[in-house]
């Protein structure tokens, strides 16, 4: 029996964890949270191991995934690239959705040395965005322009932000202060996050707002497109909110003295956010994603695109952000494990654009779990 371990007992990594077991892998789920850990034994009804493990302590991590098979990440980002340094170094293959601030690619000759084959960024998005990107420029005989929008967002609005999130407050607002990387004319430039922001319609879901984030990375020099950019969706007003908090200084990082204390305003901000932005027991969430090429074909230029949207599913109690981060994670962890995939070293998902078997069974094993890109082809000249 096939051997994995997930890092990270959350909301993603806990249906990275249940989606192994029901593949038939023994799985265990490393978590500092004795809470995130007992409610994955209860679902799993002790199905999936647990251990709790400080995932800061690279001692700690060798020691839990010593016997594995494959290893999953699904840490807050300021953990990712450690970790990975970390799985490297042990000798184990590794599938991770850490949205990390660095740049995983630093530790590709390491990976190489040691013999294992690592995929990063490999969830929603970061993962099938980039990877339909990169197919879409498989596809088309040329290519002028790549645009990805997305967003994960309550079903109901609710007064004051209009928004949940399915992971840590900390990696949002890391959303809404970095600078956003994009590509015009073939050069990669950077706008401020939140900035540019426009009204798009989609059907199912109405009108949101979406503007600019720091959702591109790897995307920014692997594909040789003139225009390449991403926006974060949202619905109207938030952006202008999170403008106002980030200008009267509520996500600065600068140490501020109160009373005896030096604090950050970034970690106060956060600390109150986890309860505003926490999903309560059943609650629904949707993800809306589109990823859209512009280019030729022959000597007709076409517009290529993905659409998903998707809903929490109330039958097995998983949030729809979990399902479409967590699902192409487990995917491509199994293709790591039975050989589709054996190619040392560091790689972003777009590195598999061109492989139509990976992107095949990727988008099958997707639509098995109710996960579905509607994919479309239109002349627009």
């Amino acid at each position: 029996m096939i051997n994995a371990v997930v890092l990270g007992a959350g909301m993603v990594g806990s249906v990275i964890a249940e989606d192994l077991a029901k593949s038939g892998y023994e799985v265990t789920i490393a978590d500092y949270s004795g809470d995130a850990l007992a409610r994955v034994a209860e679902r799993s009804n002790g199905a999936i191991a647990i251990a709790q493990v400080d995932c800061r302590d690279q001692d700690a991590i060798e020691a839990v995934i010593a016997s594995a098979d494959i290893v999953f990440g699904a840490l807050p980002s300021w953990l990712g690239l450690n970790a990975l340094e970390t799985i490297i170094t042990s000798g184990k293959s590794y599938c991770d959705i850490s949205f990390m601030a660095e740049d995983p690619r630093s530790w590709d000759v390491l990976a190489k040395e040691h013999g294992v084959t690592c995929v990063v960024d490999f969830g929603v998005a970061p993962g099938m965005s980039h990877l339909l990107c990169a197919h879409a420029v498989h596809l088309l005989d040329t290519s002028d322009r790549l645009e990805i929008v997305v967003g994960g967002l309550p079903v109901e609005r609710k007064w004051p932000f209009e928004y949940k999130a399915p992971f840590s407050p900390c990696d949002v607002i890391q959303e809404y202060i970095r600078p956003a990387r994009l590509v015009e004319h073939g050069e990669m430039v950077t706008r401020p996050a939140l900035s540019e922001c426009v009204l798009m319609d989609f059907p199912g879901v109405g009108t949101l707002e979406a503007f600019n984030s720091d959702g591109l990375r790897t995307l920014c020099d692997t594909l040789d497109v003139p225009f390449i950019r991403e926006r974060t969706l949202r619905y109207p007003g938030h952006a202008e909110m999170m403008r106002v908090l980030r200008a009267a200084g509520f996500f600065s990082e600068q140490l501020l003295q109160v009373g005896e204390q030096d604090i950050k305003p970034i970690d106060v901000t956060s600390k109150i956010l986890i309860d505003c932005w926490k999903y309560e027991e059943g609650e629904e969430d949707l993800t809306v994603m589109r990823v859209e090429a512009e280019g030729t074909i022959g000597e007709e230029y076409v517009r290529l695109r993905w659409d998903l949207l998707d809903y929490y599913d109330p039958n097995e109690d998983q949030s729809s952000m979990a399902r479409t981060t967590g699902f192409p994670a487990a995917s491509m962890g199994r293709m790591i494990v039975d050989g589709t995939i054996d190619e040392p070293g560091v790689h972003p998902p777009e590195y598999f654009g061109s492989n139509d078997k990976v992107v095949q069974r990727l988008l099958k094993e997707l639509e098995d779990r109710n996960v579905i890109y509607k994919k479309s082809l239109e002349s627009v000249r």
